[in-house]
C-alpha cells in the first residue's frame, strides 16, 4: 500500500512497513533543516555570519591549511597567536595566503593559549582552536578558573558523522572528553550537545540513550542511567530534544529492526544524536565509523564559553576544515 505523503525534498527514502511501502523525505524523518551531508554546514555557516577564530600555538602545518581553506571560503578569518617565524615559514612553504589572519608572536605555548582564550573571553574571537601544543597545555588554559572558558559543569566531546549508510548527519557524544560519566554527568552532556544542535538548525533533536540492549536490566547500570534519562527528558528536566533510552544501535539507526523487536518509538530508526554509555563505547563507535564505515566527520569541544576545535593527528584534512565549519555555523 502507498501512502502519499508530500514531497519536500528530493531525497526519498522508502520504508518497509507493514508489508508495504511508506514515501517519506529526509526531512520529513528529521524534523528538522533537512542536513544529510556535512557540505550542508558551509551554507549555514556563511549565513550566519563570518566568525573569527582564534588559534593557539599556531605553528602548525595541517592547522595552518585548514584554517586558510576555511578562510578562503569567506567564512572565517583568524587571529593565529605562536611563533610567527615559523607561521610565516609554513605559510611560505605551502603557499598559504595570511591575508585575513592576524599574526600575535608568542614562543611559549602556555602564554600563546592564554592569549588565544583571552582573546575568545574578551569577546574578540567566535571560535578557540588548539594548534601545535598538547592537549593537557591547552585543556588547563581553557579550565582556568580565572582566565578560563568553562562556562559548564562539563566539558564534552561532540561529533557529526556523514554516513553512506544513513538517511541523513547523525551526532555522537562523547568520545573523547569524559571517561565514565555518572547520571548527573550525563544529562550535561546532553544538554551540552542539545544546545549546540539546536543552534545549528536542529530545534528538538532525536536522542538516543546508546546501551548494548534495548531492555532495561538491573545488571548493566547504563539501561537505567538511559530510562532515567529518558523519563526525565519527558517530564521536562531536559529540554529542546526527544530523548528515548535504553536504545541498541541497531534499533537507533534501522526502523525495520526496532519494528522487528516491537519498538514503538519517536527516536528508533531516525535518531540525531546518539549518547554513548562512556568513553569506550563512543570512542569506539566514533574510529569504527571514521576507519572502517567511509565516513566523514566534523567534531568540536562543548561546554565551554565558546565552540573549541580539538581535532585529533589521525583526522583527515576534509575533518578539520569541516570542525571549523561546524563551529562557525552557531547561529
Amino acid at each position: 500500500m502507498l501512502a502519499e505523503i508530500e514531497i519536500f525534498t528530493n531525497v526519498i527514502i522508502s520504508l518497509f512497513i507493514e508489508g508495504g511501502f511508506i514515501i517519506m523525505t529526509t526531512k520529513e524523518l528529521s524534523g528538522v533543516n533537512g542536513l544529510t551531508k556535512l557540505s550542508d554546514l558551509t551554507e549555514l555557516a556563511k549565513k550566519s555570519g563570518k566568525k573569527k577564530v582564534a588559534v593557539a600555538v599556531a605553528h602548525d602545518e595541517h592547522c595552518l591549511e585548514a584554517v586558510c581553506a576555511v578562510m578562503n571560503q569567506g567564512i572565517i578569518s583568524a587571529i593565529l597567536v605562536g611563533n610567527e617565524k615559523k607561521i610565516r615559514e609554513i605559510a611560505e612553504k605551502l603557499n598559504l595566503d595570511l591575508k585575513n589572519a592576524t599574526i600575535f608572536n608568542e614562543e611559549n605555548d602556555v602564554l600563546a593559549v592564554k592569549r588565544a582564550v583571552k582573546f575568545v573571553r574578551d569577546k574578540e574571537a567566535d571560535i578557540l582552536m588548539k594548534g601545535n601544543v598538547t592537549s593537557a597545555t591547552f585543556l588547563r588554559g581553557v579550565l582556568d578558573k580565572e582566565q578560563g572558558l568553562r562556562k559548564s559543569e562539563v566539558l564534552s566531546h561532540f561529533s557529526l558523522f556523514e554516513l553512506p549508510t544513513y538517511h541523513k548527519l547523525i551526532g555522537l557524544t562523547d568520545a573523547a572528553m569524559v571517561i565514565a560519566p555518572d547520571l548527573k554527568t550525563k544529562v550535561a552532556i546532553i544538554n551540552n550537545a542539545v544546545g549546540f544542535m539546536n543552534s545549528i538548525g536542529y530545534p528538538k533533536p532525536k536522542v538516543a540513550m546508546l546501551c548494548a540492549v534495548e531492555m532495561v536490566n538491573e545488571q548493566m547500570p547504563a539501561t537505567l542511567e538511559a530510562a532515567l534519562i529518558a523519563k526525565m527528558n519527558q517530564r521536562g528536566q531536559i529540554k529542546n530534544c526527544i530523548i528515548d533510552g535504553p536504545l541498541a544501535y541497531d534499533n537507533c539507526v534501522s526502523l525495520e529492526s526496532a519494528k522487528h523487536k516491537g519498538i514503538v518509538s519517536e527516536v528508533a530508526g531516525d535518531v540525531d544524536l546518539l549518547v554513548a554509555a562512556d568513553i569506550e563505547a563512543g570512542n569506539a563507535l566514533y574510529k569504527c565509523w571514521g576507519f572502517s564505515a567511509n565516513a566523514k566527520l566534523a567534531a568540536v569541544i562543548l561546554g565551554a564559553a565558546a565552540p573549541i576545535i580539538l581535532t585529533s593527528r589521525s583526522d583527515t584534512e576534509e575533518s578539520k576544515q569541516a570542525s571549523i565549519i561546524m563551529a562557525a555555523a552557531v547561529n
